[in-house]
């Protein structure tokens, strides 16, 4: 018996989706194996939900704001098995087996939107995490990420350089 394949959506949300400079890190409060350790916002896609309708509700739910989303950031794994007929490369954050659900990633960059009024609007901790941190320039490593998000982290700062030097050059 294979494993069943779950989507999981994230966002990289920054200040600058052309020339990121801060990234926004979720510390995670539960499950108590995972408390303490910091991620990427989003969450699990629901059956028939479009993935990228699912970044908007998770971020919505999580940090009670509305974002943009910008490109994606492609991953290295496979996605085959995915209910929505993702053939695109996935992030891998779990193999799977019989008896667990395999976990596979999609990722965005993203920016939080103004309120209603133009006024910039903060993110707060709503659910899943207890603080939330702006990382500045040169310290996105500066957290303990998840260590399914740590690579996600590398790959973020060599496509946030090539962004500024598009942006810049």
């Amino acid at each position: 018996m294979t494993a069943n394949t779950r989507l999981v959506v994230a966002a990289a949300i920054t200040d600058s989706l052309d020339a990121p400079r801060r990234l926004l890190a979720a510390r995670r409060s539960a499950p108590s194996a995972l408390a303490g350790l910091w991620e990427f916002a989003g969450g699990k896609v629901e059956r028939g939900e479009d993935p990228q309708a699912a970044l908007h509700r998770e971020i919505r739910e999580e940090l009670g704001v509305e974002i943009e989303i910008g490109e994606e950031l492609v991953g290295p794994d496979d996605g085959a098995g995915v209910e929505s007929s993702c053939v695109c490369p996935v992030w891998m954050l779990r193999p799977g087996d019989a008896d667990v659900e395999r976990l596979v990633m999609r990722v965005w960059w993203a920016r939080i939107l103004p309120g209603a009024d133009g006024a910039e609007v903060e993110p707060r901790p709503l659910e899943d995490h207890d603080a939330l941190r702006w990382l500045e320039p040169g310290g996105w490593r500066d957290v303990p990420w998840l260590p399914a998000d740590q690579r996600i982290v590398e790959a973020l700062l060599l496509d946030a350089v090539e962004r500024h030097r598009r942006a810049y050059c």
